[in-house]
């Protein structure tokens, strides 16, 4: 990765997420920018780390797993960050499933009931 590092705003822009978010990415200490005075930089970590963030939330990972899972890396390491990756993965796949079955209950419950109206109205 290039040592090239960015704004706040060209983060925000390179990602597509609003300044709150940023800003609330790093509270909750998701991100660790550099500092220099009042400005914020970052870097190719900080840009991995983001890209890792947002896949997360893609796939429905609350904030906390995936900042605890960031903190593998930092603690353990690759190894036990990918084991944990596997069982986040696998417990987040099921979840998943369950809503997908829910869905599909909930659309054929929908169908059924403006099958019906759709009858009556003749």
């Amino acid at each position: 990765m290039s040592d090239t590092r960015l704004s706040f705003k060209e983060m925000c822009a390179k990602f597509d997420v609003t300044p709150r978010t940023l800003r609330y990415y790093e509270y909750i200490e998701l991100l660790s920018p550099d500092k220099e005075g009042r400005s914020r930089f970052y870097g190719p970590k900080e840009l991995a780390r983001m890209t890792l963030i947002l896949r997360g939330r893609r796939f429905g990972f609350a904030l906390e797993d995936i900042r605890q899972w960031l903190l593998i890396y930092e603690n353990e390491g690759t190894e036990a960050q990918m084991r944990e990756w596997v069982a986040l993965a696998d417990r987040q796949m099921k979840e998943l499933s369950d809503q997908k079955t829910q869905l599909e209950e909930t659309m054929a419950e929908l169908q059924s009931l403006r099958d019906e109206t759709a009858k009556t109205l003749g």
